[in-house]
């Protein structure tokens, strides 16, 4: 029988001394647990993903002293923990630190490199090359990292035919909204395949647009679950597994005798994640806007609040990710802002209990107005006018920013920024997109699961039944620049995150929208480079995911 621990963690990218503190609370924890081994996230030492930290040698050689200091503390128990190792060559390795007796042990470097999405490891890191499995008190096992184990084939088939009798893989996977059904059944094809347990240990915490969601866990030879990591947040899973000591093999690395305990694991038993699909991206967004706004060293934020669905779900979003003492809302209305939307943004604020500030900018509005007349002169009222009003709007919001230091949240959605339909400067001014790669569809159905968790109505119902309005000029709505959103929504769904052409659009939707819905996302690349970061959600977000030349001229025939 082994114990053993998966240390969820949350570590920050670059934080060298506080990483360590967290790792080695970790490994107390599970040794007061009488953990016989302790498993951290891929890249624990260092965070993840540390990017272009990686070119600076320094850093990687302060992560390795980092990774030694930590050994020592290590003792009583082995640990396996996610580091960056350089060999002589100055090579770079993803690698895993197999430590016991205060004492680095051995090392595994990562054998599979991803290289798509929002993965650039070939970048940095050069594939290891170590058919490698270690033994803990004659009990053998591999240790794998990430990609090790997406691919068929790969480095832990090799493992369990050099004598693995448990694997180990330490992850540090991203959420999003699929992402959770196709971890759990590759983990169950793997486990049923190398028959074999197969421990998997994954980040809990936001770092910029990604956002990971836990979910650590332990499968038997039969792709049961055993344990289960709490989503979203730091956990300690402990479990027993039913292993035999096996005999040393002479490819395994000895760690050291190690005791083991007669505890029964539970067999068999599945223990599920938690929530819905659609709660899962609720908490998805909270934990990516607390992490960004706590690791970056913002104690509150500020959201310009129009009376429209967005703002209103942001608002919400944000007083559950940093406290509603920390948030303020600014309304900031003009000529065109409805009596409806004006009283709907200060209702919210009173539902949210957060701090409300009315700032109108009609007087400024009409100073720029007056110093353009000149320039514009007799032409109509027109976009330039309109945005201009989103831009003062931008203007206060970064003004207020800078003399309180708080962080400006944006409140556009994927649907609005997919196609530009938001002002540069403007409403797009910020700090950090919390919805930016959320659907305005879905939108919608999370502002519905405000209310229904709070068992009341914290976000008014007539902001929901409202039609979606800029407010930019007289009787304006959304749908008459853009398809419906639902519509519009499929058609982003298929271009952006399926790559999917425009003759397979057109199948199902009228041609000439499809054309006008894909050239709006083309041309508008150039906003999109300029805009704040946002959690990514989607399998496909714009950011790290989305890597379009703003000078382009293809277009599909």
């Amino acid at each position: 029988m082994l114990r053993i621990a998966l240390a969820q963690i949350n570590p920050t990218v670059g934080d060298l001394a506080g990483n360590r503190g967290k790792i080695v609370e970790y490994v107390a924890r599970a040794r007061v647990k009488d953990a016989d081994i302790v498993v951290f996230p891929e890249l624990a030492v260092c965070g993840y993903p540390p990017e272009d930290l990686l070119f600076k040698e320094h850093f990687v050689r302060d992560n390795i002293k980092s990774l030694n200091l930590l050994a020592r503390e290590v003792k009583g128990i082995a640990a396996v923990v996610g580091f960056a190792d350089i060999d002589k060559d100055k090579r770079l390795y993803n690698a895993a630190a197999i430590i016991s007796d205060g004492r680095l042990k051995g090392i595994y470097r990562k054998k599979e490199l991803p290289n798509y999405g929002v993965f650039d490891e070939k970048r940095y890191f050069t594939p290891g090359d170590d058919n490698i499995v270690f033994s803990l008190g004659g009990h053998v096992f591999g240790v794998t990292i990430c990609e090790d184990i997406w691919i068929e084939g790969s480095v832990y088939q090799r493992q369990v035919k050099s004598g693995a009798n448990f694997l180990i893989n330490i992850s540090s996977s991203p959420y999003d909204v699929d992402k959770l059904k196709k971890r759990q059944g590759l983990l169950r094809k793997r486990a049923r395949q190398a028959k074999t347990f197969i421990c998997y240990v994954n980040l809990a915490g936001g770092q910029d647009e990604l956002v990971f969601d836990g979910g650590s866990m332990v499968l038997d030879p039969r792709g049961r679950t055993l344990a289960f990591g709490k989503p979203f947040e730091e956990d300690l899973v402990i479990v027993d597994i039913p292993v035999k000591s096996e005999k040393k093999t002479s490819k395994a690395v000895v760690l050291s005798k190690g005791v083991f305990h007669g505890i029964q694991a539970p067999a068999g038993k599945q223990i599920a994640s938690e929530g819905s699909g659609l709660e899962r991206i609720y908490k998805a967004l909270v934990l990516g806007a607390r992490d960004y706004a706590r690791k970056n060293k913002f104690r509150d934020c500020l959201i310009g609040l129009s009376g429209g669905i967005d703002s209103s779900l942001v608002a919400a979003l944000a007083v559950d990710a940093i406290g509603k003492e920390n948030v303020t809302g600014v309304s900031m209305p003009s000529r065109f802002s409805s009596a409806g939307t004006r009283s709907d943004a200060r209702r919210l604020a009173q539902n949210l209990g957060i701090k409300f500030q009315e700032v109108p900018i009609e007087k400024m509005f009409e100073a720029f107005l007056a110093q353009l007349q000149e320039i514009f002169g007799e032409k109509a009222f027109g976009l330039a006018e309109e945005n201009l009003q989103a831009r003062i709007r931008g203007t206060l919001l970064m003004t207020l920013s800078n003399r309180w230091g708080s962080l400006v949240l944006t409140t556009g959605t994927k649907s609005e920024v997919g196609v530009g339909y938001c002002t540069l400067y403007g409403d797009m001014s910020g700090g950090f997109a919390v919805i930016n790669d959320v659907p305005k569809t879905t939108v919608y159905d999370l502002a519905r699961l405000v209310n229904a968790k709070a068992g009341k109505e914290l976000i008014p119902q007539s902001v929901i039944d409202r039609a979606p309005t800029a407010e930019l000029k007289e009787n304006q709505k959304d749908q008459d620049a853009l398809p419906p959103y639902d519509i519009l929504d499929n058609m982003l769904r298929e271009y952006v995150e399926e790559h999917r052409s425009l003759a397979y659009m057109a199948r199902k939707n009228d041609k000439e929208l499809v054309q006008k819905v894909i050239a709006m996302v083309d041309r508008n690349e150039y906003k999109r480079r300029q805009g704040p970061p946002g959690v990514k959600i989607t399998p496909r977000a714009f950011g790290k995911d989305w890597r379009l030349p703003i000078t382009n001229k293809y277009r599909e025939s």
